[in-house]
């Protein structure tokens, strides 16, 4: 890596950050697109997000992600925030404008383009989402933003699915004159069986089976899985969950979440570098990350 005065600076901000695959993605972008940009990971603590970012942006830094714990807290300190992001109610990517960092959600972008890859549509469709947290509420509004046909959101705390099944419905409600001002329903985990229909596609929302717990399951009642055509594990490490396996041992489809990871940083480098990264590219980087995200590579 060569780094000069030209270099330019992309940052991951959040805490912990020490996990972090994001430096592998952007830098081997950079990279493989010929842009002279490095990114590097910077642990910043919770009182400090406003200050953080206006140092950033004074030092003029390119562009941010966001991880845990500053998704939503960041949102006070931006020139502005993309439509969905806003509606989505958190920010992963900053971007520079001539009077500050505008906030996106790549999140569900990331997503969207994972499950493109498998032919998978949510127009439509019946959907599961298992989890209420900040990446089931990605997940939530995805579908709203795909006129899905329905959406259950199962949590052990069922008033956290409640609470997010308010905010997908207002959102349908006020902003999609053709949408399903119904379209969440929260359930408890525990009344798993009461979801309806045979042709379900989840998404594993939750933190539930990440490594090094990788025989955790969020529901194990093997019944649920016979009516799953699709699942998707947002968790990719490992990249066979026992979620994915119930679902493929049923009968279904599955896949694991290294292409969301993937997709949703790829979506922040186009929008800093205002290009669109190629499908050679986006396959080497596959690779590496596909390498990385092994345990046994930790």
């Amino acid at each position: 890596m060569n780094i000069s005065g030209k270099t330019r600076i992309c940052a991951l901000i959040g805490d912990p950050v020490e996990h972090t695959l994001s430096p592998l993605i952007h830098n081997n972008l950079a990279e493989l697109c010929g842009i002279d940009l490095t990114y590097v990971p910077m642990r910043v603590a919770a009182d400090r997000v406003g200050s953080a970012v206006r140092g950033a942006y004074d030092l003029g830094i390119l562009g941010l992600n966001v991880t845990v714990p500053h998704k939503i807290a960041v949102m006070d300190v931006l020139a502005g925030i993309d439509e969905r992001a806003a509606a989505i109610g958190a920010v992963n990517t900053l971007v520079r404008s001539d009077n500050g960092y505008i906030g996106y959600n790549t999140d569900y972008i990331g997503l969207k383009r994972a499950l493109a890859d498998d032919d998978i549509s949510l127009a439509g469709r019946d959907a599961v989402i298992l989890g209420a947290g900040g990446a089931a509420r990605a997940a939530a509004f995805l579908c709203a933003f795909e006129h899905a046909g329905s959406v259950h959101i199962l949590n052990r705390s069922v008033d956290k699915a409640e609470a997010l099944c308010r905010d997908v419905n207002e959102y349908v409600r006020n902003n999609d004159p053709v949408g399903n001002a119904g379209l969440c329903k929260p359930l408890a985990l525990a009344d798993h069986a009461s979801v309806p229909g045979r042709d379900l596609i989840v998404i594993q929302a939750s933190s539930v089976g990440l490594f090094p717990n990788i025989n955790d399951v969020i529901i194990d009642d093997e019944s649920f899985y016979t009516r799953i055509s699709y699942g998707y594990d947002l968790v990719y490490n490992p990249a066979d969950t026992r979620f994915m396996r119930l679902v493929k041992d049923a009968g279904g489809r599955a896949e694991g979440g290294l292409k969301m990871l993937l997709y949703q940083g790829i979506c922040g480098f186009e929008l800093w570098n205002r290009i669109t990264v190629s499908q050679d590219a986006i396959d080497q980087v596959l690779d590496k990350l596909s390498s990385a995200a092994r345990p046994e590579k930790k």
